[in-house]
């Protein structure tokens, strides 16, 4: 928690469940990435929190934009982002929404079949396009291979046909899954890359940009590698399979920039045990999978949380939301522990939860309203 959102909850004490985001830190991550990857253009994934007080300081930062839906192309825009500076890297579109994007200026757009590049061609004739590729996601806290992106000998085949249809093939992208937490599967992936541009030149075709996806991690309870490490990581990767030629070198950051820029507040409703002597009490709190904290899906992203009540002796929990569906359950398997005086009304804080929250709010399921945000 920064101090600015720390100062923020001690002094306006806003009602829970809430997010609230230091957009100062945001624009500290941006830097220090820049810093790390001096070479690559940060394209911001807007779909980690599109807050508009956020894509108002990225603009102000000359930040490109990654969106994934016409709504964020429109969200970058209201920013004052300059459609240029925009990719529409969903590689599943409406052709419609693909329709309007180029429309507004857009020209940089994702794709990974032969029924997306026809689309392309289209309602954006002459964009460029890069097409993903599947890459290894071992060492991923939200792993992203399965629905996106294609073998390698398919995005061949793919940037050859759009070459040939009209389109500028302008590169090759991939994930390495969300929150990675190792250096390998970029190292490996930035070989198989190099492969393919390799064999595209040889066929006629001169790829210029490499899409590095996002992926960069932010210390929940883990520990994770440092975004300078990454970066060295990369660049020796890129060096290694490009040499001096280098492409140009995109990448996609949105966790990394917003995560530790939020903290969400939260208030205990319930804490009970399921029989007499249960050593686990269950602690509800007043925000769940369904109010944002979707990425407690199998356990997957661990945050930390802070009580009034720390310090004191501590034992075993299970933290649930507080609708009315056993899904709603965060954290039953991953051994956390919290205060045995915490109690009905305490505030705990759910600490670097500024990315993937307030988007995964539902609509008032059960009747509860999505979570207020506080961008300050």
């Amino acid at each position: 928690m920064t101090d600015k959102v720390a100062r923020y909850l001690a002094d306006m004490q806003p009602a829970s469940p809430c997010l609230v985001l230091d957009v100062d830190r945001v624009a500290e991550n941006y830097r220090r990435l820049q810093a790390a990857l001096p070479l690559a253009r940060i394209y911001y994934a807007v779909k980690a929190n599109p807050g508009a007080p956020i894509l108002d300081r990225l603009t102000g930062l000359g930040s490109f934009f990654d969106a994934a839906s016409w709504q964020e192309v429109q969200m970058c825009l209201a920013a004052g982002a300059n459609p240029a500076r925009i990719s529409y890297g969903n590689t599943i579109k409406k052709e419609r929404d693909i329709a309007a994007a180029f429309a507004a200026g857009v020209r940089m757009f994702a794709f990974d079949s032969e029924a997306e590049l026809h689309k392309l061609v289209r309602s954006a004739p002459g964009a460029r396009v890069y097409c993903r590729v599947f890459v290894e996601n071992e060492g991923a806290e939200w792993p992203l291979s399965k629905k996106f992106g294609c073998e390698a000998e398919m995005a061949k085949k793919l940037m050859l046909l759009a070459d040939q249809l009209g389109l500028d093939a302008f590169g090759i992208s991939f994930h390495v899954g969300s929150q990675q937490t190792a250096t390998a599967p970029y190292k490996a992936a930035i070989a198989k890359v190099g492969m393919l541009f390799s064999d595209l030149k040889a066929a006629g075709i001169k790829l210029r940009m490499v899409n590095l996806g996002g992926g960069y991690p932010v210390h929940y309870k883990s520990e994770v590698p440092e975004i300078e490490e990454i970066g060295a990581a990369i660049m020796g990767a890129m060096a290694e399979h490009f040499g001096n030629a280098l492409p140009e070198i995109v990448i996609e950051p949105g966790r990394f920039l917003v995560a530790d820029a939020g903290t969400v507040v939260s208030e205990v409703v319930l804490v009970s045990r399921k029989s007499e002597g249960d050593p686990v009490r269950w602690v509800y709190l007043d925000i769940g999978r369904f109010g944002g904290l979707a990425e407690t899906e199998g356990e997957a992203i661990r945050y930390a949380f802070r009580t009034p009540r720390d310090g004191g002796r501590e034992g075993p929990v299970t933290i649930a939301g507080p609708t009315c569906d056993s899904v709603d359950t965060l954290y039953e398997r991953s051994n956390y522990r919290l205060p045995e005086a915490l109690t009905e009304g305490d505030r705990v804080e759910i600490l670097s939860t500024g990315a993937y929250v307030t988007t995964y709010a539902s609509q008032r399921f059960n009747g509860f309203a999505p979570l207020e945000e506080h961008y300050i």
